[in-house]
């Protein structure tokens, strides 16, 4: 899920709104190319990888050596405008796209049946590779004139939502209401639509791209589609990554890391009346949160903590055996982050030591502390190359594109250092993670056609 933006700036396609500093498409495409100002070469992918800059076009003109391309460039292409009108006409089917998805229920670590459907979509749609790896991620590759650079354009199945939930999609004039409509079904969708304009307007690219569909981006999921991604199915072949997830045209570039523990306080139990005096596991772990709420954590770089989720007991009277607690902290500060760790861990060591001495019994109440979630935190630099291609290809288009920061799948090639980022899907969503949760269709295209648009330019040489 795309979540705690923080807005950086605004880029738009009016003269002056390029902020101080910050190079246009066609520098950053010459360093795609491997072109340098002395003429040297490096491969499509490795050039993108290191994100290479040159000093200026003019010097790679004259070495000769960089076939140059820009967002200008693409857009004069006549097989690029009408994949970008067929992107737009086509909104109302990917509008429906956007609601069979989400029908399908697709909890975390349940997300067989929504696989099934994509895999199915990139089937038909001419993919060629389609496969379901051992995490459950649905891949399907679009060659190009060569293996590298090789972009992978992503969007989650899973939704926080339990089984059981009513994914009925409501609709209400321009806004559809249902669980996970817009987190990530529109992603989905729009994913769908990249390979169906490319496909019909029959654009072709030099590099080569990978659209997945995968698994286990939300909650308790924890990155593990990605993490297979790259750990495993992919490994050492991607290029760059990028996730579509959440609403609106935006890009995240700031990977907001975090640690999530259930933490479970046991003792001996027994009646409450009987036993009296035993150490209470239920008192440990409200000594425990009392001491984490009076935590405190810096402003900039933001970091925050959370008690989440608790339980424990068997009846009201009976001392519990047993009291449980998740927690979470965040932070896109990788030291804030291990440092809000470390004060929760003294917290909760502190309050076990304390409960145990209120009543008199050393040791009788335990804990252990179990990492349910470990997203790392990291950051793809605002002058890298993708994020200028997110951002410019945005203002080429005439949309504005946030600039700003999120937990997303991105997180993990971002702190492998692997050129990442995150961008929307279009229209407007409203209560994402809430049972009524919306998307406003209104121009929702335009994420269609950012995506695509940007797929292009990171495939090319």
């Amino acid at each position: 899920m795309w979540n705690c933006r923080r807005f950086v700036y605004k880029l738009s396609s009016g003269a002056g709104a390029r902020p101080p500093g910050i190079r246009p498409f066609g520098l950053w495409l010459a360093g795609l190319t491997g072109a340098s100002s002395k003429g040297s070469h490096v491969s499509g992918g490795e050039a993108l990888r290191k994100g290479i800059l040159v000093l200026a076009l003019t010097s790679a003109a004259a070495s000769g050596t960089a076939q140059q391309s820009t967002i200008s460039d693409l857009l004069q292409k006549a097989a690029v405008k009408l994949a970008l009108a067929a992107a737009k006409a086509a909104e109302p089917q990917t509008i429906e796209d956007q609601i069979r998805f989400c029908e399908i229920p697709a909890p975390s670590f349940k997300e067989d049946a929504r696989g099934a459907e994509l895999k199915r979509a990139f089937d038909q749609l001419g993919l060629q590779n389609v496969r379901i790896d051992k995490a459950g991620n649905v891949l399907g590759d679009r060659p190009g004139a060569a293996a590298h650079p090789h972009v992978v354009i992503a969007a989650h199945l899973d939704t926080v939502f339990p089984e059981g939930t009513n994914v009925k999609v409501r609709r209400d004039g321009n806004v559809l209401r249902g669980p996970g409509i817009g987190d990530d079904c529109r992603g989905l969708a729009v994913l769908v639509r990249i390979v169906q304009s490319l496909k019909d307007a029959g654009v072709t690219t030099p590099g080569t791209v990978t659209f997945v569909a995968n698994v286990g981006e939300e909650g308790l999921g924890d990155l593990r589609g990605v993490k297979a991604l790259f750990n495993d199915t992919m490994k050492g072949q991607i290029d760059a990554f990028v996730s579509i997830d959440g609403t609106g045209v935006h890009v995240t570039n700031v990977a907001v890391g975090s640690h999530r523990y259930r933490v479970t306080f046991k003792g001996p139990g027994g009646h409450s009346f009987g036993a009296f005096g035993l150490a209470n596991p239920m008192g440990a772990m409200g000594r425990a949160i009392a001491k984490i709420q009076e935590m405190q954590v810096p402003q900039h770089p933001k970091a925050t903590f959370n008690v989440g989720r608790v339980g424990g007991g068997t009846s009201v009277n009976s001392i519990p055996f047993e009291a449980w607690m998740e927690v979470d902290m965040r932070s896109s500060d990788p030291a804030s982050l291990a440092a809000v760790d470390a004060n929760f861990q003294k917290a909760v060591d502190a309050a076990v030591t304390e409960e145990n001495q209120r009543w008199g019994k050393a040791g009788t109440i335990t804990v252990t502390k179990e990492l349910v979630g470990d997203r790392p935190a990291g950051s793809t630099p605002e002058r890298a190359p993708i994020v200028r291609a997110g951002l410019e290809t945005a203002a080429a288009l005439g949309f504005n594109a946030n600039l700003g920061e999120g937990s997303t799948d991105s997180n993990l090639p971002m702190s492998l250092g692997i050129p990442a980022i995150t961008i929307g899907g279009g229209g407007r969503g409203r209560e994402a993670h809430a049972l009524t949760e919306s998307f406003d269709v209104t121009d929702a295209w335009q994420g269609a056609q950012h995506a695509l648009l940007l797929t292009v330019a990171l495939a090319q040489k």
